[in-house]
């Protein structure tokens, strides 16, 4: 029997709301169909926005929602997206081999965000764009005064600014955002931060780009010099083995092991961060792209891909590590929001249903502004699994997370046994702590390929699940390939 112990007392850090963000880029129907359908469509919408994938997302809690890219923010403009809609210049999609209408712009994303009831991130283009027009882009959505960026926003149906806290200094910009060598980036953000705080009336967070390898990171860190210029470091992790539906079970272990990546370019960004950091200042890291991303999601295809529930699995072991680095991770946003690789959900003209990955958010949430508790596991059995370098791990196969609410009554405990074919019996003990009441819930299914879809909506969703728990301790016998979320009211 494998043991978990949560020590209730050892508490890692918040976990930030933001972990559990999204990112919708204007690539295949993620915005187009996915978001935005008109105001004359026959689609229930709300001023042009479709209203059941809002409504998808007010049920998630979605706490940040990331806009316009990806590659797409380092070629667009964001002139070409406000005032009447049909005076809207048509634009070449550049990176997504497609044309762009601009019907959906910054008023647009400000309306999905505020329904949707998520702050907004907004990527400044860095790459084509000045620092003139990044600072401006910040007085038209922020200023509370009476500029000519203001009057223009005033003058385009919102009087009041915005309020945009979080600004990203370009994306990508080693590769699609201009092709930049570390110090070269370093040079130009600062250009750019330069001009951008003092256009706003209230406070602004600034995100700069980082990269997945430490030495990109040390060498933008310290041609940067002035750190107080930076508020987050961000990185992107994708990874894929086999086919979204047809891999095999060795490509379904090996999958883990490439997502787990993450963890590690997580220490290295902030193993920089403290190496050069000397303001006093927290400046976090920022996982604004991350997710599985199969060889069928290309161009052509507009990055679509079915969702499985290999997918939703291995989604939950990166949250574990985004929770169990509390203390230094500040926001993550999966890619993308609906209908492009790894979706919470996907459309078909009015059809809208939820994906196994949905699903594994729902089942985090309740880790939202918890504190991270520290958890250890024992005896657990391991599957062999290759990490993408071709290296052999030992893998185990439980992975855990575990939070307390801030006033200490509540402890969430989420926990998988991504085994293939054989159940896991978990003996759980609580340090500090005695169990008063519990609810728990399974997301699994009969073969973890299993997706849903227009007709087959809930074919993969969560269930009831029975965990005994006597005094400070439970026990979970955890099916095959299952996700089990557990609310534990304690004494």
């Amino acid at each position: 029997m494998a043991k978990l112990t949560i020590r209730v007392e050892d508490r890692l850090g918040t976990i930030s709301p933001m972990v559990y963000g999204h990112f919708a880029e204007h690539l295949g129907r993620c915005i187009y169909e996915g978001f935005w359908v008109g105001e004359d469509s026959p689609i229930p919408n709300t001023r042009g926005i479709r209203n059941d994938t809002v409504a998808a997302l007010r049920r998630l809690l979605a706490p940040v929602i990331r806009w316009p890219g990806g590659c797409f923010a380092d070629d667009y403009h964001w002139r070409d997206g406000i005032g009447p809609r049909d005076a809207r210049p048509r634009r070449i999609n550049l990176w997504w081999h497609a044309e762009e209408s601009n019907e959906f712009g910054t008023h647009e994303f400000i309306d999905l965000c505020r329904q949707a009831e998520a702050a907004p991130y907004i990527c400044l283009n860095v790459g084509s764009g000045t620092p003139e027009e990044a600072a401006a882009w910040i007085e038209y959505c922020n200023w509370a005064g009476n500029t000519a960026r203001s009057q223009l926003r005033a003058h385009n149906s919102h009087r009041d600014p915005f309020g945009v806290v979080y600004w990203g200094v370009g994306n990508e910009n080693w590769g699609c955002g201009g092709r930049f060598y570390p110090d070269d980036y370093a040079r130009e953000y600062r250009r750019f931060a330069c001009y951008l705080r003092g256009r706003s009336s209230s406070p602004i967070e600034l995100i700069a780009c980082g990269h997945t390898t430490p030495d990109w990171n040390r060498k933008f860190l310290e041609t940067l010099g002035d750190l107080r210029m930076i508020d987050h470091l961000s990185v992107h992790r994708y990874y894929n083995c086999g086919h979204a539906t047809e891999f095999t079970d060795t490509e379904y272990y090996n999958l883990y092991p490439c997502a787990l990546q993450v963890e590690q370019d997580i220490i290295e960004a902030a193993t920089a961060i403290q190496l050069y950091n000397k303001t006093g200042r927290k400046i976090g890291v920022i996982v604004d792209e991350w997710g599985v991303w199969h060889p069928e999601a290309r161009n052509d295809s507009g990055l679509y891909q079915r969702n499985t529930l290999r997918d939703a699995l291995v989604a939950a072991a990166v949250f574990d590590v985004f929770n169990r680095h509390a203390d230094v991770v500040t926001m993550a946003n999966i890619a993308q929001t609906i209908n492009v690789l790894q979706c919470v959900a996907q459309t078909q003209e009015e059809k809208m249903w939820l994906t196994p990955t949905y699903h594994a958010y729902d089942l985090y949430q309740r880790h939202m502004g918890n504190d991270a508790v520290r958890v250890e596991l024992d005896g657990v059995p391991t599957v062999e699994a290759r990490k993408g370098d071709g290296s052999v791990v030992q893998l185990p196969v439980i992975s855990a997370s575990a939070s307390v609410s801030p006033e200490s009554k509540t402890l969430i405990l989420t926990l998988q046994n991504l085994h293939l074919t054989e159940p896991c019996d978990v003996a759980i003990r609580l340090r500090d702590g005695a169990v008063a009441k519990v609810a728990a819930k399974v997301l699994t299914s009969k073969d973890v390929r299993d997706h849903n879809g227009p007709d087959a909506p809930n074919k993969v969703r969560p269930r009831r699940f029975d965990l005994a728990a006597k005094g400070s301790t439970l026990r979970a016998a955890v099916p095959p390939h299952a996700l089990v979320s557990a609310r534990i009211e304690l004494r």
